[in-house]
């Protein structure tokens, strides 16, 4: 899994600012978060750039939950201080997962058949990784409107 994962997050460094503005055009586009028009282009494309540049060390951390845990409260915080309504955020951050996924699965790395039984393991991986994340993000959208 960790060889397809390394060329996953290699893809991924290389790659980040655009992935990062693709994203940020994308969620100011999509008719189910048209909230995310509230926030400043700068900062939304700086919020993508510092989640995918985070993305490989929750990825590969011992305990990632912990660190998902902090990165996706961040992201809470951040949405609900621009009036992103929950429903919005939880697209947005699922936006965010596609659009990892649309870019890497086009680069010559994750052609290759051989790989594909560790390509499952990697997206299974980090659908659970954003799982967590989409449950860390309604938590904490529960505990800032006090309830």
């Amino acid at each position: 899994m960790k060889v397809f994962a390394d060329k996953m997050f290699n893809t991924l460094e290389k790659h980040r600012e655009e992935i990062a503005q693709q994203w940020c055009n994308a969620v100011r586009k999509n008719p189910r978060t048209l909230s995310f028009n509230n926030v400043p282009e700068e900062e939304c494309f700086k919020r993508a750039v510092f989640f995918y540049k985070n993305m490989e060390s929750i990825y590969f951390s011992g305990k990632p939950y912990i660190k998902l845990q902090e990165y996706f409260a961040g992201f809470a915080e951040a949405a609900y201080g621009f009036s992103i309504p929950l429903h919005e955020a939880l697209y947005g951050v699922i936006m965010m997962r596609r659009q990892m996924w649309l870019y890497t699965e086009f680069q010559a790395p994750f052609l290759n058949a051989i790989d594909h039984h560790q390509a499952v393991e990697t997206i299974n991986k980090t659908i659970r990784i954003f799982d967590h994340g989409i449950y860390a993000i309604t938590k904490k959208y529960w505990e800032l409107k006090g309830q």
